[in-house]
């Protein structure tokens, strides 16, 4: 069970995963280098949050992980993008969408899948928000830095007042800004590349993706988050998610985890060869 468990959830974010040292940088990592000081495990999410509007607060500073709210134990469910609210592909998010072998869902094959994050690519938004990973909050004048684990990503989220460029170059992360309506901080995302998908399932992510995040902090351990997705290339409709909960950890501490193309060996190893899938170690 220990090892269908590493399997399931292990190769959802990068080859790192399968070696004991990239999967003690996942959820679990609450007793490892991650964690150094803190050995509690994440905890559930609760039915409700009862914070007033008054009182929330916006400074969103801090370590943030996804509840505990996965069928399995210890695990956050990946569901920040929400498969069930995902309104019908259009023929071209239809296409991409058959041709992707994902990470996880009923299409995934063990040995087969073939995720950016494979290949030692970059991941982006939406997918790396929702990846069952840690990241920290930085807040300076007129920016916002999210620090990602997973492969020591950091992207800049512009806060002072300047718009959306009209016409910019594809990245891996787009171009964000953002700005406070209320309580609630929004985040405006364009110019994302159609490299990476939108979740691990394999819905796609265009070059036409308007994506737009929402954060409340409903109380000071809490932080709630909602993704909508507008990418008329890939969606007839606009894809709007539930709102997600992330848990503060103020003694988790963000570890160096990189993307190295030899623990590609271990993950061939453990999970690609036994699983029946070909090798992705170089022909002789």
């Amino acid at each position: 069970m220990q090892h269908r468990l590493t399997v399931c959830f292990g190769v959802l974010v990068a080859v790192l995963a399968f070696s004991p040292v990239g999967f003690s940088q996942s959820a679990q990592q609450s007793k490892t280098n991650r964690a150094k000081t803190n050995t509690a495990e994440t905890e559930k999410a609760p039915a409700t949050a009862t914070a007033t509007t008054e009182h929330l607060s916006r400074d969103l500073s801090g370590v943030w992980m996804q509840y505990d709210d996965g069928t399995a134990p210890g695990f956050a469910r990946m569901n920040g993008v929400d498969d069930r609210t995902r309104p019908p592909l259009t023929p071209w998010g239809q296409e991409k969408f058959d041709a992707a072998k994902p990470l996880m869902g009923p299409r995934a094959v063990g040995g087969q899948e073939d995720s950016a994050a494979l290949h030692c690519d970059p991941s982006g938004p939406p997918q790396l928000l929702i990846l069952p990973n840690p990241w920290e909050i930085v807040e300076i004048p007129g920016r916002m830095f999210m620090f990602f684990e997973e492969y020591h990503i950091w992207r800049t989220i512009w806060t002072d007042g300047r718009p959306l460029p009209k016409d910019p170059d594809p990245s891996w992360l787009g171009y964000s800004v953002g700005h406070w309506e209320g309580d609630t901080f929004v985040v405006e995302t364009v110019g994302l590349n159609d490299k990476v998908w939108a979740d691990l399932s394999g819905n796609p992510r265009s070059e036409q993706m308007h994506l737009t995040e929402r954060y409340r902090r409903l109380n000071h351990d809490t932080l709630e988050q909602q993704i909508i997705i507008d990418d008329p290339k890939s969606y007839t409709k606009v894809w709007v998610s539930p709102p997600k909960l992330h848990k503060l950890e103020p003694k988790w501490e963000i570890a160096e985890w990189f993307c190295a193309s030899s623990e590609l060996q271990t993950y061939d190893q453990d999970v690609r060869k036994p699983s029946g899938g070909e090798s992705t170690e170089p022909k002789k």
